[in-house]
């Protein structure tokens, strides 16, 4: 079983890892652009993205020949997610997939949040509560999500907003925290980590903010 939960965080991990490094930048600029065609779409609905967001997933929870799997829709909202991301950074000087539990989606949105509060010029806790009221609303929509479609939706204008501010999101951890949110068993679980994640911003560096 514990293979199966990691199925979509080890294949999104691969494949951004090719994309990142492989060094052949015709290609990957390529395979970029048409993993942002299926921005919105579901997944399989493009065969020329299947290598990048169906193919190769050994999770077979839910599975129905007729709809994806939870690791098929957590790889294909990975994956083309990323592909928006990183559009218009170079892939290896200025990646938008970083391994690093700052950059896991609660802890994410809590930077973009910072960020907004410096550019505003204004300090203390009402500046902070005026830089956030906007994205909390957003990132609220994104966790309370009630399907695959509706956190694919929600999801796409968060990472825009990170996008505009340069900041990354750790893409793997994000997979197995999208196939693990669509089990109603492990939902909440996911839920309590992404409220960690943005609430403990602020601990002492070394502090583990996902703990």
């Amino acid at each position: 079983m514990e293979n199966k939960q990691k199925a979509a965080r080890d294949f999104v991990n691969a494949k951004i890892g090719y994309l990142l490094n492989s060094g052949r930048e015709a290609d990957v600029r390529a395979s970029l652009a048409k993993l942002r065609r299926g921005v919105g779409k579901p997944p399989g609905s493009l065969p020329d993205i299947w290598e990048y967001t169906v193919g190769n997933l050994t999770d077979v929870s839910k599975y129905n020949p007729e709809e994806p799997t939870f690791s098929e829709w957590a790889a294909h909202m990975a994956m083309t997610l990323f592909a928006a991301h990183q559009q218009g950074n170079d892939p290896q000087k200025d990646p938008m997939s970083v391994s690093d539990r700052k950059y896991h989606l609660g802890s994410a949105v809590r930077e973009l949040v910072r960020i907004l509060m410096a550019e505003s010029g204004k300090t203390g806790e009402d500046a902070e509560k005026e830089a956030e009221k906007s994205i909390k609303r957003r990132f609220d929509a994104v966790v309370t999500s009630d399907s695959p479609e509706e956190l694919y939706h929600h999801l796409r204008g968060l990472v825009q907003l990170l996008k505009g501010k340069n900041i990354p999101l750790d893409y793997p951890q994000l997979a197995d925290d999208l196939q693990n949110f669509q089990n109603p068993e492990r939902r909440d679980g996911v839920r309590l980590r992404w409220g960690r994640g943005y609430y403990h911003y602020n601990r002492k560096e070394g502090e583990d903010n996902d703990r």
